[in-house]
């Protein structure tokens, strides 16, 4: 029985395959027959490598010169006298380069067979047409939205301030007549525009509470007086600043050579004559200015004194040791902060009105699944 079974299964299986592929697949071509190789051509002989050039012996370093002892430095102004300085060691003369060896010529590559011709590729089958896609269902229609409440009229706004009457501009000067201008061509009549729709009136403005008054500010303690400096020791005399050398006066300018004299420049045409400008109208005249108050006169400068002849600054003598720094007092206690008076009282906001409860959109669905 269980073999019985196992060929029936075989067979079902195989006759279930054998329709699924209608279509065989089609014969793959035979490989091409590769032509045989030819005969590797002979590596060339290298050529033997020139023995390398026996490297001279460096000659030996010079031995350096000892230096100089330094010279003992003289009293400053003056300066000393360098000594001379030791002759340079002279270079050796360096050995020529040897000539390199000629390079051996590269070898000839060998020709390289050509390519086979790949074989025509087999036709690939249609595709197969895809099913054609289910019709979605309708969507359900939603419920329409609840109205939302009417908002409240808001109080009308407080009557603008009235605006300062601002004085009357002077009359302009009369403009002169200009010429008369030609005539343009008429232009085509447009068709008249359609009449646009009323706007509405927009809502009018709620009415904005009254600021509070600001507190008034606390007075500031006064300031601590500071303590006296102490006195600041005499400044030394400086010593007399040495007398600069003369300069030497400079060579004198060379003559230049006299330029060329210009040539004439050519008369030019007469301009002619301009037409006369038409006469303007006359300004009209301005209000007279009232008389400005005369002005004090300012006090005379006093005259400065006259600056006193610098002295001849002396040596500086050797600097007095700084005073101690003297005991600052203690800092008084800084007086307590006034207590700020309470804010008043924000107005309190108005209720607004609740909105109309939504329905939610997970309990329509399901109402309407359950319908259906």
């Amino acid at each position: 029985m269980a073999a019985a079974l196992a060929a029936a299964a075989l067979g079902s299986a195989s006759t279930a395959s054998a329709g699924d592929h209608t279509t065989p697949h089609p014969p793959y071509p035979a490989k091409p027959a590769h032509p045989a190789h030819g005969p590797k051509p002979a590596h060339p002989a290298h050529a033997a490598k020139p023995a390398h050039p026996i490297h001279h012996a460096k000659p030996a370093h010079p031995v350096h010169p000892g230096k100089p002892a330094y010279p003992v430095h003289p009293v400053k102004p003056a300066k000393p006298v360098h000594p001379v300085k030791p002759a340079y060691p002279v270079h050796p003369v360096k050995p020529a380069k040897p000539e390199l060896p000629v390079k051996p010529a590269y070898p000839v590559h060998p020709v390289k067979p050509a390519k086979p011709e790949l074989p025509v590729k087999p036709v690939l089958p249609a595709k197969p047409a895809h099913p054609v896609k289910p019709e979605l269902p309708v969507k359900p229609v939603l419920p329409a939205k609840p109205a939302h409440p009417v908002k409240p009229v808001l109080p009308a706004k407080p009557a603008m301030p009235a605006k300062p009457v601002l004085p009357a501009k002077p009359a302009l000067p009369a403009k002169p007549e200009l010429p008369a201008k030609p005539a343009l061509p008429a232009k085509p009549v447009l068709p008249a525009k359609p009449d646009l729709p009323k706007k509405p009136d927009l809502p009018s403005k709620p009415h904005l509470p009254a600021k509070p008054a600001l507190p008034a500010k606390p007075e500031l303690p006064a300031k601590p007086a500071l303590p006296a400096k102490p006195a600041l020791p005499a400044k030394p005399q400086l010593p007399a600043k040495p007398a600069l050398p003369a300069k030497p006066a400079l060579p004198a300018k060379p003559e230049l050579p006299a330029k060329p004299a210009l040539p004439a420049k050519p008369e030019l045409p007469a301009k002619p004559a301009l037409p006369a400008k038409p006469a303007l109208p006359a300004k009209p005249e301005l209000p007279a200015k009232p008389a400005l108050p005369a002005k004090p006169e300012l006090p005379a400068k006093p005259a400065l004194p006259a600056k006193p002849a610098l002295p001849a600054k002396p040596e500086l003598p050797k600097k007095p040791d700084l005073p101690s720094k003297p005991h600052l007092p203690a800092k008084p206690d800084l007086p307590s902060k006034p207590h700020l008076p309470s804010k008043p009282d924000h107005p309190k906001k108005p209720d607004h009105p609740k909105k109309g409860e939504h329905h939610s959109k997970k309990g329509e669905h399901h109402s309407n699944e359950h319908h259906g």
